[in-house]
């Protein structure tokens, strides 16, 4: 009787940022998924709030992200992290339990895929769906998956690359790779440290990867002041870094990359390859909009490849595509009712 009043809820759980769609209304939330905790247990701060606390917290707080390459690292706290989204997104007025779609990578084991169900269900979720991440990727990208046609997608975020070839509704080949975004944070920290004995912290490698980065090199190169502790002197330290030497210092991480979609072209039926020389890659995910992403791997695979509008939100986008549709795309969908 009252299944009209159910409020519906789609869900991007990303390693960096969570995003939350409502039907209706569009993106309503999109928030970095960390969470500081105190010694003894409690959830102080989520998402934008608690970002501004990594590396600047006392030692009885902790901020860090409680999903680690693509899925749940920490049970308890994502569960207080996703309650507190939910919450966040929805009318106070709702007095119904949402249904919520979830995504997961394309790698995901089901007990990867269980833990996520059991921490929205716990979360307060009235049903629970679980989608692979390239189909929401594909159906946010506007992509006609029911086609008898191949298309490749490629989501690449925070902790995960997933790339896939979809057909008919399904996946017919896919790679999961935990190699992305953080990876490549890792790597400009690690080259900052050796090469100027400079230590910076998560956020300034995000800022130097999004305004100086680049997957090729540069003929005008860019630059930028990186302001860090000297490893020697202990002191504050300003240094000037340029594009090349990041394309130089990430190499191996875009190289991991492009391998994951090599695999798949290998596991590619002809008939599908074909399709995707001509339709081209689509590419999603924030780290898909690092510089000249889509020309490297045109260059390495011999495919043309494109970046989705609005990239980040094709996989949430997805969720709500799919949430309105739900009966025609339940093939794709692996689902919990309580």
């Amino acid at each position: 009787m009252f299944k009209n009043f159910t409020p519906k809820i789609g869900i991007d759980l990303g390693t960096t940022n969570v995003l939350v769609f409502v039907p209706g209304q569009g993106v309503v939330l999109n928030e970095p998924s960390v969470v500081a905790v105190s010694d003894d247990n409690k959830v102080l701060a989520v998402g934008a709030e608690a970002k501004l606390m990594i590396g600047r917290t006392p030692e009885s707080i902790r901020a860090y992200r409680p999903m680690k390459e693509g899925v749940i690292a920490d049970y308890r706290v994502t569960e207080a992290m996703l309650r507190y989204f939910l919450r966040k997104s929805m009318s106070k007025y709702n007095l119904f339990r949402p249904d919520v779609m979830v995504s997961v990578p394309a790698g995901v084991t089901s007990t990867e895929r269980r833990a996520v169900v059991e921490a929205a269900m716990k979360a307060g979720s009235k049903n629970v769906f679980v989608v692979k991440e390239p189909i929401l990727a594909a159906l946010g990208a506007g992509v006609e998956i029911y086609e008898p046609q191949g298309h490749m997608i490629v989501d690449i975020g925070g902790g995960t690359i997933d790339a896939a070839v979809i057909s008919l509704g399904g996946i017919v080949a896919a790679s999961s790779v935990k190699c992305a975004g953080n990876r490549i944070d890792a790597a400009i920290i690690d080259y900052v440290k050796k090469s100027r004995n400079l230590s910076i912290g998560e956020k300034t490698a995000e800022e130097i990867k999004i305004k100086i980065g680049s997957a090729l090199m540069l003929k005008d190169e860019l630059t930028m002041d990186v302001k860090g502790r000297d490893m020697l002197s202990g002191l504050p330290r300003t240094t000037e870094i340029r594009s090349n030497e990041i394309v130089s210092a990430i190499g191996r991480e875009l190289r991991e990359m492009i391998k994951t979609i090599k695999n798949v072209f290998q596991e590619t039926p002809p008939e599908l390859a074909a399709d995707i020389i001509d339709g081209g890659i689509i590419m999603t995910g924030g780290t898909s909009q690092l510089r000249n992403f889509p020309e490297l791997i045109k260059r390495r695979t011999g495919v043309k490849a494109k970046v989705a509008d609005q990239a980040l939100f094709c996989v949430v986008k997805g969720t709500g595509i799919a949430l309105e549709h739900l009966d025609v795309y339940k093939r794709a969908i692996a689902s919990r009712k309580k």
